[in-house]
């Protein structure tokens, strides 16, 4: 019922990190889901999923067939009626996923979790198909019947972002018959293969040294100072991703291929027309952002990267260094209890209700950080339902990447409590919008650090990590979009091996990352591990997006625009009910203007500016 990827975790490439506990860091907190149910076997969870099916039933039985007739009246047989039950029913089925998909992350590798979280979901599917009609039903009605019947009646008239927002889908709906096909269909296609993807890279082990080590630790060994042991982590990376290649490779296939009938069916016309809708941003906008960005690699990668070199004194940098620490870097673990104290501090010097919002992740034991055998890699924040509270999901090593990564998800935190307000049906963020209060989050907490920083070596550190971080989030997901669009085009044309996705990889990373990177053997299997290529199809788009509607919106902070942080709380409140186009309008931004990217990528390049100074003047 839900239309955004709730569950998908940020990009591993984005430098999250993940390894055994350190006792440097200090007690690191767990989630505490039993305020979502007590347990997989509890009496409450086996209630609400009998609860849901009676509703569910009930429901289909009340109002099939009947929507066209009940948009003339009002009241109990009115649509606004209708609506009320159906948003109740999305809240009490997405908390019941909510719970089973939490579950299930915390421990991927547990059969009991695999087999519960499967079986939720294939109970929530037969659930959704007797409600699959009333979405379909509604975009019958005629659009004057249907405006009247907002007018006439003021619940109907409540729902109003909701109805309008749904009625852009109605070009691509199929009949009724199709619709429940393709629904019941996914838990044996895409979803199938989705999990098969999750179970395989939580298996996977990375053998450095004698040691084997899951995907989280071997990749934080790419920010280790020592060149050797990030050699040796690359290698072993290259080689497990090698040995398993034939399992990524036919999962990939036969998602691409799903996603071509299914699109193919709907009448999309572009690979990537069904992300856009779902994300309700032009195609157009996507295209002049992917424009921008790719005529600004050399301003950015391309010459951040050949300093970054001279800093460590190479002519070229190897792949597995693109992440390296410089030698400014401190190497000292940060604790949790500083990772917290920072963040929220940066929150509080924005806005109180800010970090408050965030303090409660803390004090209420909704965030899981440590690493562990088993939990999903990287980060994320799931919003549950307005009924209950986000989550976030963390694997914290003290890092000051790993700081970064707390601010990103507590953003989205704070975003989705905001936005909680609007209600179940009313409260999903287009993704191109989700990014923005985690960016938001992420330069609070950099430029409170940086200005905190009074000793050049330590400040040169500061500017080299965030570069490198902006350009893993525009750069680099931006070079990500390019190779999906290369691989679903070139999957039109049949089955593609190893070799030929690998070919494709290397076409765009060689683009993105410039010269000043050299890109040896092996490299060309790491896209395996890139979650989004496999969860949500051209999603990462949006990274890029979100980073530089932020650079663009916190220029209008730093010029103290009068009243922004009043302006700002109302576009995260507004949830799913706002175009983008109505929600930057307050701060006279436009992303439909060509120069709105160039505002954005500025920023970057000024950060570069910065670091070069910094040097000139050593």
């Amino acid at each position: 019922m839900k239309r955004s990827d709730s569950l998908s975790p940020r990009l591993l490439s984005m430098g999250t990190a993940g390894a055994a506990a350190e006792p440097a860091l200090g007690s690191l907190p767990v989630w505490k889901l039993t305020d979502l149910y007590p347990s997989k076997d509890a009496p409450e969870f086996t209630a609400d999923l009998e609860k849901a099916a009676q509703l569910s039933l009930a429901f289909e039985q009340k109002w099939k067939g009947k929507l066209a007739e009940a948009a003339t009246k009002t009241g109990a047989d009115g649509i606004g009626t209708a609506l009320k039950q159906y948003e109740a029913l999305d809240d009490l089925l997405g908390k019941i996923g909510s719970f089973a998909g939490l579950t299930y992350f915390a421990d991927t590798s547990s059969p009991a979790n695999g087999k519960f979280y499967g079986d939720v979901q294939a109970k929530l599917t037969d659930l959704s198909s007797h409600l699959l009609f009333f979405a379909l039903e509604l975009n019958r009605i005629d659009d004057a019947a249907m405006d009247a019947c907002m007018v006439r009646d003021p619940a109907a008239g409540h729902y109003r972002p909701w109805i309008v927002d749904l009625r852009k889908d109605k070009p691509f709906q199929l009949d009724d018959k199709l619709e429940q096909l393709f629904l019941e269909k996914s838990m044996t296609s895409a979803a199938a293969f989705n999990r098969l993807f999750d179970e395989t890279m939580a298996e996977l082990r990375f053998e450095v040294d004698g040691e084997k080590l899951p995907l989280e630790i071997t990749l934080n060994m790419l920010q280790e100072p020592a060149p050797e042991t990030r050699a040796k982590a690359a290698a072993a990376l290259s080689k497990t991703f090698g040995d398993n290649m034939r399992v990524f490779t036919l999962i990939t296939n036969t998602l691409a291929k799903d996603k071509e009938i299914s699109d193919r069916w709907r009448g999309f016309h572009d690979i990537a027309d069904s992300r856009h809708l779902a994300n309700r941003v032009e195609r157009e906008v996507v295209d002049a952002l992917a424009a921008a960005v790719q005529e600004a690699y050399p301003r950015l990668s391309h010459r951040y990267y050949a300093m970054k070199a001279k800093w460590l004194g190479m002519e070229q940098l190897n792949y597995w260094d693109r992440n390296a620490p410089l030698p400014e870097t401190p190497n000292a673990l940060i604790p949790w209890s500083e990772a917290r104290d920072t963040v929220l501090s940066a929150y509080r010097g924005f806005a109180p209700e800010m970090a408050e919002i965030a303090g409660r992740f803390f004090d209420e034991e909704w965030i899981d950080a440590p690493a562990r055998p088993g939990k999903a890699p990287g980060a994320f924040a799931h919003p549950t339902v307005p009924s209950a509270h986000p989550y976030v999901l963390v694997n914290y090593m003290g890092k000051p990447r790993d700081v970064m990564t707390l601010a990103h998800e507590l953003g989205h935190g704070v975003h989705q409590v905001l936005a909680g307000g609007q209600g179940a049906l009313m409260c999903q963020t287009p993704l191109t919008l989700a990014e923005t209060a985690s960016v938001f989050g992420e330069m609070l907490t950099f430029r409170s650090l940086l200005e905190k920083t009074t000793d050049r070596r330590e400040r040169k550190a500061m500017l080299a990590q965030k570069v490198e971080d902006m350009i893993n989030t525009v750069v680099r997901q931006i070079a990500f979009y390019q190779f999906e669009r290369k691989l679903h085009e070139a999957r039109k044309q049949g089955e593609l091996t190893a070799e030929q996705i690998g070919e494709l990889w290397l076409s765009v990373q060689g683009e993105s990352l410039g010269p000043a990177i050299k890109i040896s053997e092996g490299y060309e299997t790491w896209w395996a591990y890139i979650p989004h290529f496999i969860h949500s199809p051209f999603y990462v788009y949006a990274y890029a997006f979100g980073d530089c509607l932020v650079n663009s919106l916190y220029a209008v902070y730093q010029n103290a625009a009068p009243g922004f942080q009043e302006k700002y709380f109302e576009l995260l409140k507004a949830g799913g009910t706002k175009h983008h186009s109505e929600l930057l309008k307050p701060f006279s931004l436009d992303a439909t203007d060509p120069s709105f990217w160039s505002k954005g990528l500025s920023m970057i390049e000024g950060l570069i500016n910065e670091l070069e100074a910094l040097d000139q003047n050593a």
